[in-house]
């Protein structure tokens, strides 16, 4: 089984990538979807959290709210690292599980999919790193389009990320997905062609 990392800045077209590579085959585990399930009520990160960041974090209905949270660690570089002491361990548990089970099935190629994969030091989990990109330009109508981000804010947010060419120097693969949609399918779909190759996998 093969697994690929993917990743990407804000807006830079990671869940368009997914979705293509889960159409020529791929099962695809989205490691943010993760991370909000082991933040939920119940699950193996919520008391902990609850416990470091306190009550302030949680909802009416006594659940983490992810935005007030995200005020306290956006940024804090020291709150963030708390934060993934917390979360990393239960989110390693739950993706190990998942993978197995991928494994027993006799799926052949799993996508991880994650905006900080580099950041949380989860790339050594990966084969093969995939990054997507676009011109900020691209991005920026993006953010605006898609969450209502003012210009201020979006820069804010690329500005908290690793730079795009960070990400750039460790990936296998870029995938840029600045232009239009048949065009970026017809370019995963040519990547993908690729990794069957390399993988021997028919």
């Amino acid at each position: 089984m093969k697994i690929i990392g993917l990743t990407g800045g804000i807006g830079s077209g990671k869940s368009t990538v997914a979705g293509f590579m889960a159409e020529l085959g791929a099962a695809v585990i989205e490691l943010d979807k993760v991370g909000h399930e082991v933040l939920k009520s119940g699950g193996p990160a919520y008391k902990k959290a609850v416990s470091e960041f306190g009550k302030d974090i949680l909802d009416s209905g006594g659940e983490i709210d992810r935005a007030k949270l995200g005020r306290l660690v956006f940024n804090s570089p020291e709150a963030l690292a708390r934060l993934n002491r917390i979360t990393h361990p239960a989110i390693d548990k739950i993706l190990k599980e998942r993978l197995e089970g991928l494994r027993r099935r006799g799926v052949k190629v799993v996508v991880l999919e994650a905006a900080a994969i580099l950041e949380a030091g989860k790339g050594s989990q990966a084969e093969e790193l995939w990054v997507t990109t676009a011109p900020e330009k691209t991005v920026l109508k993006r953010l605006r389009e898609r969450s209502g981000y003012s210009a201020a804010e979006s820069r804010a947010r690329l500005r908290s990320q690793m730079p795009d060419a960070e990400r750039l120097r460790h990936a296998d693969v870029v995938i840029d997905t600045g232009g239009r949609l048949d065009e970026v399918k017809g370019r995963v779909r040519e990547e993908w062609g690729r990794l069957m190759g390399r993988a021997g996998i028919k």
